[in-house]
Protein backbone atom coordinates (compact mmCIF):
# COMPACT_ATOMS: atom_id res chain seq x y z
CA UNK A 1 0.00 0.00 0.00
CA UNK A 2 1.18 3.28 -0.95
CA UNK A 3 2.06 6.31 1.71
CA UNK A 4 -0.74 8.22 0.02
CA UNK A 5 -3.11 5.46 0.34
CA UNK A 6 -2.45 5.08 4.02
CA UNK A 7 -2.41 8.76 5.31
CA UNK A 8 -5.60 8.99 3.81
CA UNK A 9 -6.67 5.93 5.50
CA UNK A 10 -5.15 7.32 9.07
CA UNK A 11 -6.45 10.70 8.33
CA UNK A 12 -10.01 9.37 7.76
CA UNK A 13 -9.58 6.79 10.83
CA UNK A 14 -8.37 9.84 13.19
CA UNK A 15 -11.65 12.09 12.03
CA UNK A 16 -13.75 9.56 12.91
CA UNK A 17 -11.81 9.21 16.12
CA UNK A 18 -12.18 12.48 16.88
CA UNK A 19 -15.45 13.12 16.26
CA UNK A 20 -16.68 9.73 18.67
CA UNK A 21 -14.61 10.73 21.94
CA UNK A 22 -15.37 14.80 21.31
CA UNK A 23 -19.09 13.57 21.38
CA UNK A 24 -18.51 11.40 24.34
CA UNK A 25 -16.50 13.89 26.12
CA UNK A 26 -19.16 16.43 25.40
CA UNK A 27 -21.18 14.66 28.14
CA UNK A 28 -18.30 12.40 30.33
CA UNK A 29 -18.07 15.03 32.90
CA UNK A 30 -21.69 14.64 33.98
CA UNK A 31 -22.06 10.59 33.17
CA UNK A 32 -18.78 10.89 35.55
CA UNK A 33 -20.87 12.63 38.40
CA UNK A 34 -18.73 15.70 38.14
CA UNK A 35 -15.01 13.77 38.74
CA UNK A 36 -11.82 15.67 38.39
CA UNK A 37 -10.35 13.82 35.81
CA UNK A 38 -13.27 13.80 33.90
CA UNK A 39 -13.09 17.25 34.20
CA UNK A 40 -9.19 17.35 32.74
CA UNK A 41 -10.30 16.53 29.05
CA UNK A 42 -14.03 16.80 29.29
CA UNK A 43 -16.24 19.62 28.40
CA UNK A 44 -17.17 20.99 31.90
CA UNK A 45 -19.45 23.63 30.84
CA UNK A 46 -21.36 25.18 27.14
CA UNK A 47 -18.86 27.59 26.66
CA UNK A 48 -16.74 28.06 23.14
CA UNK A 49 -13.70 27.30 24.64
CA UNK A 50 -14.74 23.78 25.97
CA UNK A 51 -15.96 22.90 23.18
CA UNK A 52 -12.83 23.84 21.14
CA UNK A 53 -11.05 21.24 23.90
CA UNK A 54 -13.04 18.44 22.70
CA UNK A 55 -12.12 18.82 19.52
CA UNK A 56 -8.01 19.71 20.31
CA UNK A 57 -7.93 16.59 22.91
CA UNK A 58 -8.78 13.81 20.91
CA UNK A 59 -7.10 15.18 18.12
CA UNK A 60 -3.81 15.15 19.92
CA UNK A 61 -4.38 12.08 21.20
CA UNK A 62 -4.84 10.55 17.84
CA UNK A 63 -1.66 12.62 16.58
CA UNK A 64 0.47 11.13 18.97
CA UNK A 65 -0.96 7.61 18.17
CA UNK A 66 -0.69 7.87 14.55
CA UNK A 67 2.99 9.03 15.01
CA UNK A 68 4.08 6.13 16.42
CA UNK A 69 2.55 3.90 14.01
CA UNK A 70 3.06 6.05 10.61
CA UNK A 71 4.91 9.05 10.73
CA UNK A 72 8.35 7.64 10.23
CA UNK A 73 7.95 8.30 5.82
CA UNK A 74 7.01 11.94 7.10
CA UNK A 75 9.33 14.44 7.57
CA UNK A 76 6.67 17.58 8.59
CA UNK A 77 4.62 15.20 10.62
CA UNK A 78 4.70 17.61 13.69
CA UNK A 79 4.79 20.60 12.00
CA UNK A 80 1.86 19.73 9.82
CA UNK A 81 -0.31 18.43 12.81
CA UNK A 82 0.23 21.55 14.77
CA UNK A 83 -1.08 23.60 12.23
CA UNK A 84 -3.60 21.71 11.43
CA UNK A 85 -4.72 20.79 14.83
CA UNK A 86 -4.50 25.03 15.58
CA UNK A 87 -6.28 26.07 12.73
CA UNK A 88 -9.13 23.61 12.99
CA UNK A 89 -9.69 24.17 16.67
CA UNK A 90 -9.88 28.09 16.13
CA UNK A 91 -12.38 27.50 13.33
CA UNK A 92 -14.94 27.16 16.33
CA UNK A 93 -14.57 30.05 17.72
CA UNK A 94 -14.34 32.13 14.43
CA UNK A 95 -17.66 30.59 12.82
CA UNK A 96 -19.49 30.65 16.10
CA UNK A 97 -18.92 34.27 16.64
CA UNK A 98 -19.22 35.17 13.09
CA UNK A 99 -22.50 33.31 12.92
CA UNK A 100 -23.69 35.01 16.21
CA UNK A 101 -23.05 38.24 15.82
CA UNK A 102 -24.56 38.18 12.22
CA UNK A 103 -28.10 36.20 13.45
CA UNK A 104 -27.81 36.00 17.18
CA UNK A 105 -27.43 33.02 18.96
CA UNK A 106 -27.59 29.89 16.88
CA UNK A 107 -29.83 26.36 17.62
CA UNK A 108 -27.73 23.63 18.90
CA UNK A 109 -27.88 21.68 15.98
CA UNK A 110 -25.60 24.33 14.84
CA UNK A 111 -22.90 24.04 17.30
CA UNK A 112 -23.13 19.84 16.69
CA UNK A 113 -22.81 20.76 12.89
CA UNK A 114 -20.29 23.44 13.70
CA UNK A 115 -18.49 21.02 15.98
CA UNK A 116 -18.34 17.77 12.98
CA UNK A 117 -17.23 20.95 10.56
CA UNK A 118 -14.22 21.77 12.37
CA UNK A 119 -12.78 18.33 12.71
CA UNK A 120 -13.75 17.88 8.99
CA UNK A 121 -11.25 21.02 7.92
CA UNK A 122 -8.93 20.33 10.52
CA UNK A 123 -8.11 16.79 8.87
CA UNK A 124 -8.79 17.97 5.60
CA UNK A 125 -5.61 20.36 6.26
CA UNK A 126 -3.41 17.69 7.88
CA UNK A 127 -3.94 15.73 5.24
CA UNK A 128 -3.33 17.98 2.68
CA UNK A 129 -0.25 19.77 4.59
CA UNK A 130 1.50 16.12 5.09
CA UNK A 131 0.91 14.83 1.17
CA UNK A 132 2.55 18.53 -0.11
CA UNK A 133 4.87 18.21 2.73
CA UNK A 134 5.08 21.54 3.64
CA UNK A 135 6.92 22.90 6.96
CA UNK A 136 9.80 20.41 6.41
CA UNK A 137 12.31 22.42 8.46
CA UNK A 138 13.97 21.09 11.02
CA UNK A 139 13.01 23.58 13.45
CA UNK A 140 9.62 23.68 12.43
CA UNK A 141 9.24 20.24 13.97
CA UNK A 142 10.41 21.01 16.97
CA UNK A 143 8.25 24.08 16.98
CA UNK A 144 5.35 21.78 15.84
CA UNK A 145 5.74 19.15 18.41
CA UNK A 146 6.04 21.63 21.27
CA UNK A 147 2.74 23.73 19.80
CA UNK A 148 0.89 20.38 20.21
CA UNK A 149 1.81 19.89 23.72
CA UNK A 150 1.43 23.68 24.67
CA UNK A 151 -1.44 23.71 23.51
CA UNK A 152 -2.84 20.25 25.27
CA UNK A 153 -1.86 20.81 28.62
CA UNK A 154 -3.40 25.06 28.12
CA UNK A 155 -6.72 23.31 27.90
CA UNK A 156 -6.26 21.09 30.94
CA UNK A 157 -4.57 23.77 33.15
CA UNK A 158 -7.76 26.59 32.16
CA UNK A 159 -10.21 23.77 32.80
CA UNK A 160 -9.49 24.83 36.75
CA UNK A 161 -7.57 28.63 36.22
CA UNK A 162 -10.32 29.90 33.96
CA UNK A 163 -9.93 33.25 32.37
CA UNK A 164 -13.32 35.84 32.77
CA UNK A 165 -13.43 36.26 28.57
CA UNK A 166 -16.60 35.82 26.71
CA UNK A 167 -14.56 32.85 25.35
CA UNK A 168 -14.78 30.59 28.07
CA UNK A 169 -18.52 31.98 29.60
CA UNK A 170 -21.01 29.26 29.24
CA UNK A 171 -24.27 30.51 28.05
CA UNK A 172 -26.55 28.70 29.77
CA UNK A 173 -25.23 29.62 33.39
CA UNK A 174 -23.39 32.41 32.78
CA UNK A 175 -20.17 31.15 34.81
CA UNK A 176 -16.66 30.25 33.70
CA UNK A 177 -14.74 26.60 33.98
CA UNK A 178 -16.16 24.41 36.21
CA UNK A 179 -19.79 24.62 37.51
CA UNK A 180 -19.79 24.86 41.52
CA UNK A 181 -22.70 23.70 43.50
CA UNK A 182 -25.69 26.16 43.79
CA UNK A 183 -24.08 28.86 41.60
CA UNK A 184 -22.47 30.44 38.93
CA UNK A 185 -18.50 29.37 38.59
Amino acid sequence: MTVRRRLRRWETAGFVFVCAAGTLLQFLYRWSGENTLAAAVASVNESTWEHMKILYLPYFVFTMLQFAAFAEPLRNYFAAKAAAGLAGTLLIPAVFYTVSGMFGEPEAWFNIALFYGAAAATYLLSCHLLRRGALRAPWMQGVGFALLWALALLFVYLTWHTPRLPLFRDPLTGGYGIPTPGGAS
